[in-house]
């Protein structure tokens, strides 16, 4: 089964259907998937967290193990309620694709435990995807294609969340934002919450378009987002400048990775918009690239390239989960990522 209106979906995601066994949540842009992702799993969870009721499997433990999943499929609840399988995919491995296919196809036709519900959110499933084929086939899973979020989704994304932190736009700073920012989900909304933390949380400011330009011509000396930029080009020394700096205005380890991380997040999607037959400049300004900004953006776009920064992401990954560890080095780990960066951006003639 099949789901492409956004009614039927959201409909789904709210209340899906008791026959309905498993869900098959994909596409290129990870922020929507992970979004759809965890609004069903908190409809058919009472807490998605539970480590009772709720296993969490990624494509690894697959690998290490190809009956882990129907194991966790055949499990009964150990508290009563409906058990929820969680399997999040972000390789596109063959063999981990075929292991989660066979098991949807088991548990789709009632031969696990028929209570469990099965969560799949993978990437951008080719059409020679076995898991793809299987979860386009049989009624009892809802396969769900993500795409890039339209200007209106971006739209009712920003009102959404500023209106969580108490604050608002006006509808031609609203357009403005919504023309400026990328449409990949999960770095538009880095950006729209750190507009509401420019605009202050609960004061119920509503940003005019000059407050937008303020805003997005901030360029503070010690900006983790600069010092990203810096390690990017290859500017090692400007870089853990920045850091130190950021560091003493009281930024952590984990905001300086995460920064980072957003960098490189948009000038994959920069080269991915670029390969698909836009210009570099059209695709910076697609992705939210500030007009301050571009010429050296550009610059480093011409320069990496996509199987580089896919190198250079589990890299990332483990600085994001080194910071966040009890007790760790974070200043450290994020310097020793920015030398990483740059190293390679040296190698790569920035």
């Amino acid at each position: 089964m099949i789901l492409k209106r956004r009614p039927d979906i959201e409909r789904f995601l709210k209340a899906p259907e008791p026959s309905v066994r498993a869900a098959l949540i994909y596409g290129p842009d990870l922020g929507v998937v992970r979004d759809r992702g965890h609004e069903l799993a908190r409809a058919v969870a009472k807490d998605p967290d539970d480590p009772f009721d709720v296993a969490q499997l990624t494509d690894g433990d697959l690998e290490a193990d190809s009956g882990r999943l129907e194991s966790e499929l055949a499990a009964q609840s150990l508290m009563g309620g409906r058990r929820l399988i969680r399997l999040r995919m972000t390789s596109e491995k063959t063999g981990p694709d075929k292991t989660a296919a066979e098991a949807l196809a088991r548990h789709a036709a009632g031969e696990l435990n028929p209570d469990a519900f099965l969560l799949i959110e993978a990437g951008a499933l080719g059409r020679a995807s076995d898991l793809r084929k299987t979860g386009e086939k049989v009624d009892s899973c809802a396969t769900i294609p993500c795409y890039e979020d339209e200007p209106g989704d971006v739209a009712r994304l920003v009102r959404e969340l500023l209106a969580r932190d108490g604050v608002g736009l006006t509808a031609d700073a609203l357009g403005l934002l919504v023309a400026r920012l990328p449409r990949e989900r999960g770095v538009a909304r880095q950006e729209i919450e750190r507009l509401a933390l420019y605009l202050g949380p609960g004061s119920g400011a509503t940003a005019t378009p000059a407050d937008l330009e303020d805003f997005f011509g901030v360029e503070p000396e010690a900006s983790l987002l600069d010092a990203a930029a810096d390690a990017f080009g290859g500017r090692l020394a400007d870089a853990q400048a920045g850091l130190r700096r950021a560091a003493q205005e009281g930024e952590a380890g984990p905001a300086a990775v995460r920064a980072i991380g957003m960098h490189l997040g948009k000038l994959r999607r920069v080269l991915t918009l670029h390969k698909a037959g836009a210009g570099l400049q059209e695709a910076a300004k697609a992705s939210g690239v500030f007009w301050k900004q571009e010429r050296e953006f550009l610059r480093q776009a011409r320069a990496w390239s996509i199987d580089e920064l896919d190198r250079l992401q589990p890299d990332v990954l483990a600085a994001d989960r080194a910071c966040k560890s009890a007790g760790s080095p974070d200043q450290l780990i994020a310097q020793r990522l920015a030398l990483t960066i740059a190293g390679r951006a040296r190698r790569l003639g920035l």
